[in-house]
């Protein structure tokens, strides 16, 4: 039965008020009437390393995770939580190499970085690119998805659950980077709890079905009855293989995934960049060890979804299928309808934490980068109260663009995780390549960087398109052409690897040419002394590090 019980409205009422309490009394101790606008968007030195991370995690983990990632559990297994495991691992290269890099430097944003290392040309482009990512693909994808989701299990309609979380969620965001930052931590809490109830009860459903009671036995079974549901590295005959070819999740585009949304993306970076070297790095650290865990919260229940889908247990059968073709995207919504009441009102508030964190998070971001890095441009004798007003008007118009927009973009055909992978990916490996030169190689130049960022995308979409007008079977027998329908294409992860090295290729190139005639750079301050790790730090990197070998030594 789609809908909530007297019980679950409880359970999510708490969630609520304890969230709305919490984030009011944050804004009345810690808010300054005078506050500048780095208080106001980057909490600057306001978060500690618990609420960095909690806040990365928050930020990060929305419905295109819950609905989307368990719905590729349920199709593909345990293989697509390589996008969590190298998360954790990506954390800490983000950790030890950027984060000194921007905090050395004084960055605040992403285009404040193009700027101050090429030219105010690369940073205003990729600054409107930016905000056009965010609120059209981003933003949008999340609400949508979030309110469906919402809408399934609740019985509420799309459009109420749209408006309502978008409110929610303004009035968290107009409190600012402290409130969001401190909320999240409330927010991860219900999510993880919420969460690993729902696996709980996902994973008894299996043990249940087949006559045997406990989370131990259910492993064991749905291992027994979907074996090749646990492997992480896919061989080249997998029908998934052109979503994750083989090793390259581990050699190839995976780390451009990963490095570029955790190290070069103003939504996740924002939450370090108020905070000293030692308080970064902590957070980083926290949030690195909840990636380890998430796969748990947002894979394995899809697993068991897919072996009760088998067995036909509950109507999994009918529940499924939209047209006479099975939607994986509906098996989390699935499981949580069939969840007694008062848990399913704890799950129900975990995901609403999810998606209106994520709201906070990425409209904090749009508001942050239009304010300081396009409006702060134009009008650079603005006040500090006058940007911190402009970036809450930004907020409210992002989110009504979010509304308007969200459910004219197809996002529900594609599939909530693909959307916004094919979508960012086409831009990724530029940018990426921008920034890691930019990091790095003080003979980078502007040129060279406009190259990556227009380049990469032409060659993104080259890419694409090419199976239609070129035979890539050649490419067969080493797995960089999969064939799909009759057309080898080209994996997603391996044409965004061909296209970063590329970028590469061409900024040395370019850039060469450039110096050679005399073009002067502007480089940044890095040092060797930068990247000192404590202690503290290393043992925990190297803890994170040991366990995702033994993760991928176990389910290779």
């Amino acid at each position: 039965m789609n809908k909530l019980t007297n019980g679950d409205y409880v359970v999510f009422a708490i969630y609520f008020f304890v969230v709305a309490f919490y984030g009011l009394w944050v804004y009345r101790r810690k808010h300054n009437a005078d506050a500048t606008s780095n208080d106001y968007f980057l909490a600057k030195g306001s978060l500690t390393w618990w609420a960095i991370g909690a806040s990365l995690i928050a930020s990060n983990i929305s419905a295109e995770q819950f609905i989307g990632m368990s719905g590729s559990g349920f199709k593909m297994g345990l293989a697509i939580a390589t996008y969590e495991w190298m998360a954790a691992a990506t954390l800490m290269i983000v950790a030890i190499f950027f984060i000194p890099v921007y905090l050395k430097n004084k960055i605040f944003t992403m285009p404040q970085f193009l700027n101050q290392r090429y030219n105010g040309t690369v940073a205003m482009i990729m600054a409107v690119f930016w905000l056009l990512l965010y609120v059209v693909v981003n933003l949008t994808s999340i609400l949508y998805l979030g309110a469906l989701a919402v809408s399934s299990i609740s019985g509420v309609s799309l459009q109420a659950c749209i408006w309502g979380m978008a409110i929610f969620a303004i009035i968290i965001t107009l409190g600012g980077m402290k409130v969001i930052g401190y909320t999240d931590v409330i927010q991860v809490f219900f999510l993880i709890l919420g969460g690993l109830v729902t696996t709980y009860i996902a994973i008894n459903l299996v043990s249940t079905h087949y006559g045997t009671t406990g989370v131990l036995n259910g492993l064991k079974i749905m291992k027994e009855q979907a074996g090749d549901h646990f492997h992480m590295i896919f061989k080249k005959d997998n029908p998934n293989y052109i979503d994750l070819p083989g090793l390259t999740v581990l050699i190839g585009g995976m780390w451009i995934v990963n490095l570029n949304y955790w190290g070069c993306n103003q939504y996740i970076t924002q939450r370090a960049l108020g905070a000293d070297l030692k308080t970064a790095r902590g957070g980083i650290l926290f949030a690195s060890f909840l990636k380890l865990l998430m796969p748990v919260i947002v894979v394995l229940p899809g697993i068991a979804a897919f072996i009760l889908y088998k067995q036909d247990v509950f109507g999994f059968h009918n529940k499924m299928t939209i047209g006479g073709e099975v939607n994986p995207d509906r098996s989390y919504p699935i499981l949580l309808n069939l969840l007694p009441s008062g848990l399913k009102g704890l799950s129900f508030a975990a995901l609403t934490a999810a998606v209106v964190a994520s709201l906070a998070g990425k409209t904090n971001s749009i508001a942050t980068i239009f304010t300081l890095d396009i409006y702060k441009k134009f009008n650079p004798g603005s006040t500090d109260k006058n940007m911190v007003m402009v970036g809450k008007i930004t907020v409210v118009v992002a989110m009504l663009l979010g509304i308007v927009l969200c459910t004219h973009l197809g996002i529900d055909k594609k599939g909530g995780f693909q959307y916004i992978q094919e979508y960012t990916g086409f831009v990724s490996p530029g940018i990426f390549a921008m920034f890691i030169l930019g990091f790095f190689w003080k003979k980078a130049t502007s040129n060279a960087a406009l190259f990556a960022t227009i380049g990469g995308f032409a060659l993104s979409v080259g890419f694409k398109v090419m199976p239609a007008y070129i035979n890539l079977k050649a490419l067969a027998p080493y797995g960089f052409s999969v064939n799909n329908a009759g057309v080898y294409e080209m994996p997603f992860l391996d044409r965004m690897g061909f296209v970063f090295l590329i970028c590469v290729a061409g900024m040395y190139i370019i850039s060469m040419i450039e110096n050679a005639s005399g073009k002067k750079v502007h480089g940044l301050e890095v040092d060797s002394s930068m990247f000192k790790m404590s202690k503290s730090f290393t043992v925990g990197a190297l803890i994170v590090c040991g366990v995702l070998v033994a993760l991928y030594s176990v389910f290779w």
